[in-house]
Order: C-alpha cells, then structure tokens, then sequence
C-alpha cells in the first residue's frame, strides 16, 4: 500500500513524497484468520469533509497534521513547488506542510468532494 504525503521544508515550500506502508499477517480478529495488516498510527480524532464542486480556494498550509481519505468526487491539489497531485477515491493523502507556502487545491468536475480526515496532531 501507498499514500500520498505533502511536506514542508525549512525554507517553507510545499513537496510530494510517496510513502509505502509496508503490510504484515498476523492475527487481527482472532478465530479469524490471520489477515495483511500495518502497525497501528495513533489519531486523536475524526472528522467528514465535504468540499462543494467549483471549490476553489487560495495556497494555505494545513492547520496541522493529518490523513484524508477520498471517499468521492477528485481534487487537484498543487505543492508549492509546482507539482501537482489528483486526489480520487480509495486515495490517502497525507498532509504535513503546517507552515510555508502551504498548497492549492480545487475540486475537479462537477461532483462534490467526500472525504474523511483522521488528525492525528
């Protein structure tokens, strides 16, 4: 599995990385056989986000860490240096550019955007 991560260097500008998330079988719920899982990531809570289509708003960095989770709909979502990620369903896109330049995003088509957004910060 991967996921998208958004950063900030020391000098503020927003860049993409990938990150694998490595998987491991063991049992998770038990007498259920053992299943491919990753090492838990504490989150302090959860919230919905819907983003109307045409939404489309200035660079800002992310208040603070955090993980969303497209659920509907396509973002496109530009770092500061210029390149630029769609965000669509199943994708992880994890934020952590909470200072600098921050990025740019705007919902793509004419579908609103449903996420769910796991903060962990």
């Amino acid at each position: 599995m991967r996921y998208n991560k958004l950063y900030a260097d020391a000098a503020g500008e927003s860049h993409w990385t990938d990150i694998d998330v490595p998987l491991e079988q063991r049992s998770f719920a038990p007498p259920a056989q053992a299943i491919e899982i990753s090492d838990p990531v504490p989150a302090t809570q959860m919230l919905f986000l819907r983003l109307r289509a045409g939404w489309d708003e200035p660079a800002h960095p992310t208040p603070l860490a955090q993980k969303l989770i497209c659920l509907r709909g396509q973002l496109r979502v530009t770092a500061s240096d210029g390149a630029a990620r769609v965000i669509g369903p199943g994708d992880v896109w994890h934020m952590e550019d909470t200072h600098g330049k921050g990025h740019h995003t705007a919902v793509m088509g004419d579908e609103d955007f449903l996420s769910v957004i796991v903060q962990h910060g």
